[in-house]
């Protein structure tokens, strides 16, 4: 059984999670439906530039005038999105969901800084690096030994100290719609709301397991500029961790030894 408190966000992605020792970790989204969410505190971050990734200098590249870490917007926990399989959405809202549709469509790199607010409250920070279709990396800020690779069919949750990584399938996770390489919200998803004010447009989308529950992943984008802000994952349990993302670059070219699995090190392949 995993853990390592850094668990928990892993475990809210992957929106499968009950009840097991362990923090969510953004992206590693795939916790089994016997692994189990528990609010405990999130892990202090990973170091950069783990496991031989070439990060191309220490971070991701910025263009632009380097940001300072936002302060992520928590939803309200009282908050109680209707689910019906009757939802309608009016003319404005089908045009803001498509634009959404198309700026997630248009990316093929995406590289930057994040901020986590966990369950509990506890900040951690950390450098992200995204290369569609399927490929992600999430590296915590020193002292966590976790990283999060995805090699665009599988994603692994790497404990360096432990020597340990537990595997997931990639298309488990509410996340893979951020890494699909084309995708229309309104017909390759369940969205349940879409709202707008002047600050950011938020798309809600549900998904329902048999035997785990009901998750929902809300992102949100600039009323503005219309990027990505941030998101936040509502596991079956009801725990909201909320990942907000600062200092975009979409023109840095990755490595991608990045996203490679290393099977040899960590364990035998899946299967």
């Amino acid at each position: 059984m995993i853990r390592h408190p850094d668990i928990r966000f892993a475990a809210t992605i992957a929106a499968r999670s009950a009840r097991v020792a362990g923090v969510l970790l953004v992206t590693a989204a795939m916790v089994t439906a016997t692994s189990f969410a528990q609010t405990v505190p999130v892990p202090k971050p990973a170091p950069k530039g783990r496991d031989g990734a070439q990060s191309g200098g220490g971070g991701p590249a910025v263009t632009g005038a380097t940001q300072a870490p936002p302060n992520p917007v928590i939803p309200d926990p009282r908050r109680n999105v209707p689910s019906s399989i009757f939802q309608t959405f009016d003319a404005n809202q089908k045009a803001q969901a498509a634009k959404v549709s198309a700026y997630l469509s248009s990316l093929q790199t995406l590289v930057g800084n994040f901020v986590q607010v966990g369950p509990d409250g506890s900040k951690t920070q950390g450098d992200f690096y995204i290369q569609k279709p399927g490929k992600v990396r999430f590296e915590y800020d020193a002292p966590s030994p976790i990283a999060i690779v995805a090699d665009g069919s599988s994603l692994v949750v790497r404990d360096r100290k432990l020597a340990t990584q537990d595997v997931y399938p990639l298309s488990q996770t509410p996340l893979r719609f951020l890494l699909s390489d084309r995708i229309d919200l309104m017909r390759d998803t369940n969205v349940v709301n879409v709202s707008a004010d002047d600050v950011f447009v938020s798309v809600t989308i549900e998904e329902k397991q048999a035997l785990v529950g009901t998750s929902r992943l809300l992102l949100m984008f600039g009323a503005k500029d219309g990027q990505l802000k941030q998101w936040t994952v509502t596991d079956p349990q009801g725990y909201d961790t909320t990942i907000a993302v600062y200092n975009l670059d979409t023109s840095k070219k990755l490595d991608p030894g990045m996203f490679k699995i290393d099977f040899t090190n960590y364990g035998p392949a899946p299967g």
